[in-house]
């Protein structure tokens, strides 16, 4: 036996059925689509959350909340923490906050004035509150906003 010699058992390969050949094919007529509605039309395609007519699950239950596409959570960091885990002239921006912990993901940071400050940091967060500016820069440090 030769690999050009093989063949499929016989009745294992079935032609392909050719409809709309006329009566005597035996697919002829109406094609083996049964008669008239719409899985008998052309271009018939029945969406997916299709239910025979019946309201769709999808509009019979009821519409609760929002979830904005573009949500983002805001961390934030105060001063005091800034003063308590770095050293004077350090560059602070969202990677040394993911560092040392002070933030979980760093996607938004906010940086709040609570509690004493006296470092000359160069501080980089996307937002910072009026009075953390003020003292940031009132130490002699920077305060730097990073775009969205």
């Amino acid at each position: 036996m030769k690999l050009h010699e093989i063949k499929p058992p016989m009745g294992s390969r079935h032609s392909r059925k050719r409809v709309g050949r006329g009566d005597a094919s035996g697919h002829g007529g109406t094609s083996t689509r049964g008669h008239k509605g719409h899985k008998a039309r052309s271009g018939f395609s029945r969406s997916y959350n299709f239910e025979g007519g019946q309201m769709p699950l999808v509009r019979r239950l009821p519409k609760r909340g929002f979830t904005h596409i573009k949500r983002y959570l805001v961390e934030i960091v105060n001063l005091s923490q800034l003063e308590s885990r770095f050293n004077d002239n350090d560059i602070i921006n969202p990677e040394s906050l993911l560092a040392t912990q002070l933030v979980k993901k760093g996607d938004y940071i906010k940086i709040l004035g609570s509690g004493t400050f006296s470092k000359k940091l160069e501080v980089s967060a996307h937002s910072f509150s009026t009075q953390a500016k003020e003292k940031i820069e009132k130490a002699g440090g920077k305060a730097i906003v990073i775009k969205v």
